[in-house]
């Protein structure tokens, strides 16, 4: 998948554990202990998974930008923090951090204790921008408590790459799981200037081949083979999936006027329920041994109940898996 937003502690896992041939809660939390999956602030200046493969590449593609980004933020909600600051920052985590992982209380304790008073606010941008440099990473997680290790200790050859190269592998990983897209879809989701996603995506060559739909171009990578009218094919999605919050016209899947039932204006995504290929309501997790709570967005909704159900059981399956 390249990356998969990450907000939701859970949930998110199984946003992976559902694209797996057997879904494991289980599976998913041993990758990110030993560090095979991160979590971290990349693409867009939010929450994703991310292979540690890809880190170091990501990083670089994406680092700036999200920098730029989360110094934005902060200088809007009235936060100035100059270079200087930083610089003393990394000096303390790079102190701090080597052969440890460490949550954000421990890291504030340790900035108080090396003369650098932050707040909750500030020491939230210092880490993203510290993971914005390369600098940091997640560490293992203490229950639902995220904690940070230095990048060069927890992921091994994080190596950059020249740009181009960069560019033609988003692209590539992008359009191998989320095709058929547009250009307009790999810019929202990879946040990269539209000159340089228009490169990437000329980069994939004969890779790609153009396809047009509703009157838009959209791009087929050579590894998906052509697909079937979905039938009976039913799945729970977690709040931010991918389905939805990686393409910026969601009109194919989910119909406009149901959109505020999937996600609101402040770019809140919900759990939805999938069927054959359309987004058709909504479902909520009832725990780990009680089937998921179900809604419709409209009263004859068509679904297959047996399809619906399994669907359930899978969702189950990964949370005692």
């Amino acid at each position: 998948m390249g990356a998969v937003q990450a907000q939701e502690i859970t949930l998110s896992k199984w946003a992976v554990g559902l694209r797996t041939k057997t879904p494991s809660l289980a599976a998913v939390e041993r990758a990110l202990e030993s560090g095979d999956i991160l979590r971290m602030h990349i693409l867009r200046p939010t929450w994703h998974y991310v292979a540690a493969k890809d880190a170091g590449w990501m990083v670089q593609i994406s680092g700036p930008r999200i920098k730029a980004a989360w110094t934005s933020f902060a200088r809007h909600n009235g936060i100035a923090l100059d270079g200087s600051f930083f610089a003393q920052a990394r000096k303390i985590l790079e102190k701090v951090l080597p052969g440890k992982s460490l949550d954000r209380v421990e890291l504030a304790d340790y900035f108080t204790r090396n003369g650098l008073e932050v707040t909750d606010h500030i020491l939230r941008y210092v880490l993203c921008c510290a993971e914005a440099d390369g600098l940091v990473c997640s560490g293992p997680a203490r229950g639902r408590t995220h904690t940070y290790m230095l990048m060069e200790e927890r992921v091994k050859n994080a190596s950059a790459c020249p740009r181009e190269e960069a560019l033609f592998r988003l692209a590539r990983l992008y359009f191998q799981s989320h095709s058929p897209a547009s250009l307009e879809d790999f810019t929202w989701w990879s946040g990269l200037p539209i000159s340089e996603a228009r490169r990437a995506v000329s980069s994939l060559g004969a890779e790609l081949s153009r396809e047009f739909f509703g009157g838009r171009e959209l791009f087929v990578h050579t590894s998906c083979p052509a697909g079937e009218e979905p039938s009976g094919v039913v799945h729970l999605l977690p709040p931010f999936d991918e389905f939805l919050i990686s393409y910026k016209d969601r009109s194919d899947a989910l119909d406009p006027k149901h959109q505020p039932k999937a996600f609101n204006r402040f770019g809140t995504f919900y759990p939805v329920i999938l069927a054959d290929g359309k987004i058709v309501g909504n479902w909520q997790n009832n725990g780990k041994s009680a089937p998921a709570e179900t809604s419709f967005f409209v009263r004859r909704h068509g679904v297959d109940k047996v399809a619906l159900a399994a669907a359930q059981k899978r969702y189950l399956d990964f949370l005692a898996g």
